[in-house]
C-alpha cells in the first residue's frame, strides 16, 4: 500500500488497516455459513423465540448465585443499610507537618490546624507520627497514635484529646462559644 502525502490525508480518506476489521456475522445465510437454519439459537425453547430476553441472574434452575450468598445484616457491612450514620472519618495531620506550620510552645487545636490549612473539612482531627518533632507543643485534638503521641512527649510537649461534637466541631471550642 503506497503511503499517502500529509496533503492528501483528510476525513475521506482515512481507512482502517487491512485485516483489522471484521465484517459482521450474517446469520440464516445456510448451512454452509455455519450459522444457518437455526441461525446459533439452538433448537426450540424460550431462546429459540423472538421477542424474549434471557433474565441475566438465571442459572438454568440452579439456584442462583445471589440466593446462596449469605445476607449481608448490620452497620458494619458497607453494602447494608444504613451505614453512613456509624462510619466516623478522620482528618489526618503528621507530626512533620506540626513541626513545619507551628513555633515553639503553641497550642495546636483543629481551629488553629484550620487556620494553618492542614485540617480544612470540619471532621475530628488525628495526629499521626510520621516526621520527627523538635518543638515543644501543646496539641489538643480528637486522636492521636501512639508514635505520634510519643513524639511530642518526647519534644517536651503535650497531649490532649478532644471529644467530638456532633457537627465535628470540638465540644471545648462550643463550650466557649455559649459562655
Amino acid at each position: 500500500m503506497a503511503r499517502l502525502d500529509p496533503e492528501d490525508i483528510r476525513l475521506d480518506t482515512i481507512k482502517p488497516k487491512p485485516g483489522s476489521r471484521r465484517g459482521p456475522k450474517r446469520i440464516g445465510r445456510g448451512g454452509g455459513s455455519g450459522t444457518g437454519k437455526t441461525s446459533g439459537r439452538g433448537h426450540k425453547g424460550a431462546g429459540a423465540r423472538a421477542g424474549t430476553t434471557r433474565n441475566a441472574a438465571y442459572e438454568g434452575g440452579q439456584n442462583p448465585i445471589h440466593m446462596r450468598m449469605r445476607k449481608l445484616r448490620g452497620p458494619h457491612k458497607k453494602m447494608s443499610m444504613p451505614f453512613e450514620k456509624f462510619r466516623t472519618t478522620t482528618q489526618p495531620v503528621n507530626v512533620a507537618q506540626l513541626e513545619e506550620r507551628f513555633d515553639a510552645g503553641a497550642e495546636v487545636t483543629p481551629e488553629t490546624l484550620r487556620e494553618h490549612g492542614l485540617a480544612k473539612r470540619r471532621d475530628p482531627v488525628k495526629i499521626l507520627g510520621r516526621g520527627d518533632l523538635s518543638k515543644k507543643l501543646t496539641v489538643r485534638v480528637h486522636g492521636f497514635s501512639a508514635s505520634a503521641r510519643e513524639k511530642i512527649e518526647a519534644a517536651g510537649g503535650s497531649c490532649e484529646l478532644l471529644r467530638p461534637d456532633t457537627n465535628g466541631t470540638s465540644a471545648q471550642a462550643e463550650s466557649e462559644r455559649q459562655a
